[in-house]
């Protein structure tokens, strides 16, 4: 179950990874997101899940550690109010810009010359 769930979190890292790389700024914050869920579910793991633990000590008995599950809740929040901003970035570089890429800048456009003639330069 650990090599499983450490195989997702990698996953979805390195799916966010690959989204923060495009050029385009919606798949940044989709990346950004997907970076953050993979952040708050391996903060969330290494406070493993204990059951039948009290998360205070009352006795000599097994304790539970509330500490990762306060840490992810606040991550989601912080991480919620941090994805409205980003979003809100990117749709006023796009309403500036009037270009959905991160530089600002459509890049060329060239289409496929691979059966087209060649021209004869002329001096």
């Amino acid at each position: 179950m650990e090599f499983l769930v450490a195989t997702g979190i990698g996953w979805v890292a390195a799916c966010g990874i690959y989204l923060l790389l495009r050029g385009r700024t919606f798949a940044v914050v989709l990346g950004l997101s997907l970076i953050s869920y993979a952040v708050n579910v391996f903060i969330f793991v290494m406070g493993r899940l204990w059951t039948n633990a009290p998360p205070i000590l009352i006795s000599d008995a097994l304790v539970a550690d509330p500490l990762p599950q306060a840490l992810v809740l606040t991550a989601i929040v912080i991480g919620f109010a941090t994805t409205g901003f980003v979003i809100e970035l990117a749709l006023r570089s796009h309403h500036e810009s009037h270009s959905d890429h991160v530089d600002g800048h459509e890049p060329a456009h060239t289409g496929s010359t691979a059966g087209a003639p060649r021209q004869k330069e002329t001096a």
